[in-house]
């Protein structure tokens, strides 16, 4: 059985390393105190991030009541405590920095480096969010790849599992700031967040996003990047302006046949194959952008939606037979359901053929 996500972290081999390094700073630290509040009773139970927030409170009570002090300690030690765990760090400023802004903010650009920042920065842009917003527009001109990328992930509007920015959700603008700070940044890891953030935006703000889009489609390799993965929820809406930017028309000379599914009955954990006929009536090549779309049966009779890329090329004339599976083996992001089923082809942001199955 593959162990869980939340066992492999805050082992007891990297509790360990937290302890020595932190003794190398506050030798009277108190490891076997900090030990027994960690691993209580209810610590199998815990999921991942309220380990993390354990450990975190733990600390609290282990290291000097005095904020600064702790913090400074903190600082000291974060190039040694790097990944998940880092990120103890950074939810320490979370917990207990809201009464010393310019410490803990300096201290959450400096963690960010070694682990990441962008939970712990988001209650703090949610009081005070011009404040903060200074401060990424300075990390956004950062040396540090991860320090810029901070000051995009950190005030991304829908970043998952975090806490949403209703401000920015409500009006983007001054996140469009940051990012047009790094729409042409050199660091993949950072052209990644930029693109990720647009889509969050494109989710409220579709017309701000295309927009943005055409303006930064064509300015370089770097932005068209950004751009073709920032409009993915467009794209798969059948937004007309995201098609068109990205080069693919209507779908009218485009037609498809032939959908087979091979069973029209599913149990969990199996997969379905399909496969259909999708001709280019035209004399010449078209630009097609081909996907499928499935219904999902969900809990006490509700139904959900998501869309799967097959292709984005250019289509010769006449038939081309495509042919995919698809699991349904559940995943931690994706729990199936028995019950009606259908897949959907899409050509062009336009549906073409459905078929029905059922899972069991």
């Amino acid at each position: 059985m593959a162990e869980r996500l939340k066992d492999q972290f805050f082992t007891t081999s990297s509790i360990g390393k937290f302890i020595y390094a932190i003794e190398n700073q506050f030798p009277e630290f108190d490891k076997i105190k900090f030990t027994g509040l960690i691993y209580d009773a209810t610590w199998e139970s815990l999921e991942l991030k309220a380990r993390m927030r354990q450990v975190t409170r733990s600390l609290k009570q282990c290291l000097p009541a005095d904020y600064l002090t702790a913090l400074l300690m903190l600082i000291k030690i974060a190039p040694e405590i790097k990944g998940f765990e880092g990120m103890v760090l950074p939810d320490f400023v979370e917990q207990y920095g809201m009464d010393h802004w310019e410490e803990s903010l300096n201290a959450l650009g400096h963690f960010t480096k070694y682990s990441s920042s962008e939970f712990a920065i988001r209650p703090f842009l949610d009081q005070k969010p011009d404040l903060v917003m200074h401060y990424m527009m300075v990390w956004a001109e950062n040396d540090n790849e991860n320090v810029r990328r901070f000051a995009s992930e950190g005030c991304r509007p829908r970043l998952p599992w975090a806490m949403l920015l209703p401000k920015f959700i409500a009006n983007p603008e001054p996140v469009v700031e940051v990012l047009e700070k790094l729409k042409d940044d050199p660091s993949l890891f950072v052209r990644k967040s930029v693109a990720n953030n647009l889509n969050d935006i494109s989710k409220d703000h579709p017309d701000l996003v295309m927009d943005i889009a055409s303006r930064w489609y064509g300015y370089s390799d770097r932005t068209n990047w950004i751009v073709k993965h920032g409009l993915r929820t467009l794209l798969k809406k059948g937004n007309q302006r995201a098609l068109n930017l990205m080069g693919v028309s209507g779908a009218d000379n485009l037609e498809v046949k032939n959908l087979k599914l091979s069973s029209k009955s599913l149990r969990i954990g199996d997969s379905i194959r399909f496969s259909f006929d999708l001709y280019n009536l035209s004399s010449g090549g078209q630009m097609v952008r081909l996907e499928y779309l499935i219904q999902f049966a969900k809990a006490r009779g509700k139904t959900s939606e998501k869309v799967f890329q097959i292709a984005e090329r250019e289509l010769p004339p006449g038939k081309t037979t495509f042919n995919r599976k698809h699991s349904f083996a559940d995943l931690t992001t994706r729990k199936h359901y028995a019950g009606a089923h259908k897949i959907t082809i899409v050509v062009n942001g336009e549906p073409k053929t459905n078929d029905n199955f059922s899972l069991k």
